[in-house]
């Protein structure tokens, strides 16, 4: 009779680093041989496929188990599903519903995208409070308060601007958390300082607010998508910041 061997699978979806440094992390895993491991990109997210080979199912499983506990040990929070059908806005979009939070969006480059990919998600209309399209600098200062002389002194794409674009987004439409994007997608408008793919992201969690700094590559469209990815998983990160202080005190003391 033919030797047929039982499998077992898991999926890890990570958002927020590449994948070659996922590979870096867990290098020494792939000389297991079983489980199997496969690491693919998939528009700015990485993916950490397994496959236990075993005589029977149970077996397969002890053998997928633990290498799959050590690699959330590696990893932790960049791990933001392992359900291979939940999308990253799933996750996002869960978490503020989990914690009656709502969102508003700012966005500049990405003209909508953001706010697409949340509405992908049946049900976020829960959560989700508006979407500003502030593309022109009046629109930035008309619809989300940033400040001429900040606009006049940075210029729009700048680490400044983001944070009154998010705080702004927050105050005018009173909603616990927003995001805010402003960058250059090119093809045109770079310059030596401010080149194509040069992006700030700013997000605001219960009056705190993070900027970070991201530097694309590729197609319009590629830096776009790419923003919006790490625009969502900002947003998550500092939601589950601001969860775990709360949970074990901070929070409360910083008040």
């Amino acid at each position: 009779m033919e030797d047929k061997k039982k499998t077992a699978g898991a999926t890890l979806k990570l958002v927020g680093i590449d994948p070659a440094k996922v590979r870096e992390i867990t290098a020494d895993l792939f000389e297991l041989k079983n489980p199997e491991i496969r690491i693919s990109d998939l528009n700015g997210e990485t993916a950490i496929s397994l496959k236990a080979y075993a005589q029977d199912d149970l077996s397969a499983k002890k053998i997928l188990k633990p290498v799959v506990k050590d690699i959330k040990g590696r990893l932790g929070e960049l791990i933001y599903s392992t359900d291979e059908n939940e999308t990253l806005e799933d996750s996002v979009v869960r978490l503020l519903k989990e914690n009656n939070f709502t969102v508003t969006a700012a966005e500049s480059c990405t003209g909508g995208l953001f706010t697409a990919r949340l509405i992908n998600v049946p049900g976020v209309s829960d959560v989700l409070k508006v979407g500003f399209i502030t593309y022109s600098n009046r629109a930035k200062r008309k619809c989300l308060g940033v400040k001429r002389s900040t606009l006049n002194k940075y210029t729009a794409v700048s680490e400044q601007v983001a944070k009154e674009m998010s705080k702004g987004a927050c105050f005018f439409t009173k909603a616990d958390c927003s995001i805010a994007i402003t960058g250059i997608a090119g093809p045109d408008g770079g310059t030596e300082k401010q080149p194509v793919g040069l992006v700030y992201i700013g997000c605001t969690v219960q009056k705190k607010t993070v900027v970070k700094e991201y530097h694309f590559t590729g197609s319009r469209q590629d830096i776009r998508n790419d923003a919006v990815t790490e625009a969502l998983a900002l947003l998550r990160l500092c939601l589950l910041e601001y969860y775990s202080e709360v949970t074990f005190g901070e929070g409360k003391k910083k008040k």
